[in-house]
Parts: C-alpha cells; structure tokens; sequence
C-alpha cells in the first residue's frame, strides 16, 4: 500500500494550505479528496476565514478519523521547494508530510482497499488555534461515539495530554516622578513583577502533581512591557503568559488563582485569550476514568499505547463533546514544523495497514 500512500501524500502536499494565511477553499485539495473516495457520503463545509471542513461517510460507522490539512508557514531555511514530495530511501520530505498530511494519505489508501464502515473528517484550522471545523462539526447530530485525531505520535495510541490556556494581564499603576516615596506600590510594573513571582513560586510548588505519565504545571511568561523610562513610575503593564494544567488540574480553578496573586484593585484586565482542554476532557474527578475508557479503545483496536505528551491536540475537544478521544499517527513530532520535514516510510506503511485492519474489521 506504501506506494499509493506515496502517490496520495505526493498530491497533497502539492496544495498550498499553509496557516496563516489560510487561503483555503471549498476546492483545490477537497477536489482531490472528493474524487478519491467513491462510495463515501461526502459534505463540505466552509466556516469563513479560510476554515473549511469535509465530512466523509461511508456505511453506518460511529469511530471517527480526524486529519487536519492546514499546515504552518514554510520558511527560507527549507532546502527545496516545500510543496514538491522527496522521497528517500526512508523517507518522504514536503510541508506536511509529517503534520499531518501522511495520516490523509494513509485514509485514502486504506479505504480505497476496504469497503467496510468508515468517516474521515478533514478540517483546517488546527494550526491557527481557531477550532472552527471542530467546534462546528460537533454542534451537529453527528451520532459519533469515537474519534481517532491524526498527529505525530510514531504510530502509538495517546490517551492523554495537557490543556493550554493563554492570558492576556493588564495591570494599573499611577504615574509620577520615580524619586517619590510612593514608586514602589505605584508602578504598575512593580505589580506586575511581583505578580510574576508569586506565580512562579506557585507553578513550582505544583511539581509533586502528576497524572498518566506527566508531571507537574507548565508555565511561560511570554512577554512584559509597559512604562517609558527609568526615572518614570509605569502607569500601565502588560503581561502575556500562559500554562499547560494536567488533565485532573481545573484551568477555571487556575484563572481564580492567578487572578487573586496580586493586590486589590491593580488588575485592570484579566482576560483568557485561548484554552484547550486537556485530553480527556470534561470533569476533574472523572479524567482518570476517561483514560482508562480510552485505553480500552486503543487495546479494542490493537493499537499500542504511547506515553501521555505534553503538546496540545484537537481530540481534546472531541473529548470534550463527549466522544471516547485518542491521538494517533503517523511520524516524529520532533519533524513537525522544521524546515525540510519528514515523515519516515515505515511510519507511513505502519499507519496505513493499521487504519486498514480497523476499516477493515468494521469494530
């Protein structure tokens, strides 16, 4: 199958769904997709701003196949141009190969060999942060119990990973000359500061946490500004920082958290810019028992079971609809967005003949 797997990811790579920009369409790769998959239900989907899905049904299945198709920006360090396949003796190089159009190009060759029950759900707005697809395909009857999301995970079933919510913190100070004796508590960046510190002190006094593998809570301050010159008390600060929780910590119970860590009346605004459930999604005290049901998925499926990781992925949000989630497919996450990225054949041959044999078993 490793040659017609080749032949489709060749095809794909050749569209242009780099995001941002996100110049999709409803044509152009969902062309190429609609004309390889004979005997499939098909609807397509625009969602504004170039986010547009394709549901793909063939029978009566209730496991869903999620891909997205959008990749990031190529850069100038690439060797050749991005949107020409290379095939190696091991592996295949193009922008996205490895995130994620190997795993789209595995689903057209497997259902092109089997005639069970099957639904692929293409999608393109992953790499932006902006579930659109997701989110809308979800608001419908779909009548789906599982869904199996396509990222690089070396063909290993993953059961768990972080959320990731990020924060946009604007801090109030009152301006003056920085000779006064009120400087200190006055300057919003001083708040700011001091906030940061707290929070940090925090964030390590979580390290003993764990669930499934992971460890601990990840934080970043991104960035800080605010103020015009040393002699000046800052009137205002900005802060940008986010964290990734475990999936039995509550992202709400951290934003009242690091919300209080300052005093009364210096927070201007407070505001959550973008969240991701962790995986599994849904209530703190049943992660642990959702894991356990999404294990028994991937042991019903044959499929083996990877280590929990910490980057973020969409079937977090499958999961938070209420669908039995996993992540698996083909490649290294390590090659994903680098410059001359790859996916290895053996990788891509594993996926293919898996997703096959699940296809294939109409389980």
């Amino acid at each position: 199958m490793l040659p017609d797997v080749l032949n489709h990811l060749q095809a794909l790579v050749s569209y242009d769904t780099r995001n941002p920009p996100r110049e999709i369409g409803t044509g152009g790769i969902f062309d190429y997709l609609r004309s390889q998959l004979d005997g499939f239900r098909i609807e397509v989907t625009d969602h504004g701003a170039g986010a547009v899905s394709m549901l793909a049904v063939r029978g009566n299945p209730r496991r869903l196949f999620n891909v997205h198709l959008d990749t990031v920006p190529s850069s100038e360090a690439w060797s050749a141009d991005p949107h020409t396949l290379r095939v190696t003796d091991d592996r295949a190089i193009g922008l996205g190969a490895c995130d994620i159009k190997g795993a789209a190009a595995g689903l057209l060759a497997a259902a092109a060999v089997t005639s069970g029950d099957a639904a692929f759900l293409f999608s393109t707005d992953e790499e932006a942060n902006d579930a659109r697809c997701i989110d809308g395909f979800l608001a419908t009857e779909h009548g789906f119990l599982e869904a199996i999301v396509a990222e690089p995970t070396m063909c290993e079933a993953v059961l768990a990973h972080r959320g990731i919510s990020s924060v946009q913190l604007r801090f109030r100070g009152v301006a003056g000359h920085a000779s006064g004796a009120n400087a200190m508590q006055a300057s919003a960046l001083h708040q700011a500061i001091r906030w940061g510190g707290k929070a940090l002190d925090y964030v390590e006094s979580q390290s003993h946490q764990r669930f499934g593998g992971l460890t601990g809570l990840r934080f970043n301050i991104g960035r800080v500004e605010g103020g015009i010159k040393a002699n000046m008390i800052a009137s205002s600060a900005e802060l940008r920082f986010g964290f990734r929780p475990l999936p039995s910590q509550s992202i709400d119970a951290l934003h009242e958290l690091f919300g209080t860590l300052s005093e009364a009346g210096v927070i201007e605004r407070y505001e959550e810019t973008f969240r991701g459930p962790s995986l599994p999604a849904g209530n703190v005290a049943d992660a642990e028992q959702r894991r356990l049901e999404a294990r028994d998925l991937a042991d019903a499926l044959g499929l083996p079971i990877g280590n929990a990781v910490d980057f973020w992925t969409e079937a977090s949000l499958f999961s938070a609809g209420g669908l039995t989630a996993i992540v698996y497919g083909p490649g290294d996450i390590a090659q994903a967005h680098t410059a001359d990225e790859w996916v290895a054949l053996e990788q891509l041959q594993r996926y293919a003949d898996s997703v096959a044999r699940i296809m294939g078993s109409n389980g």
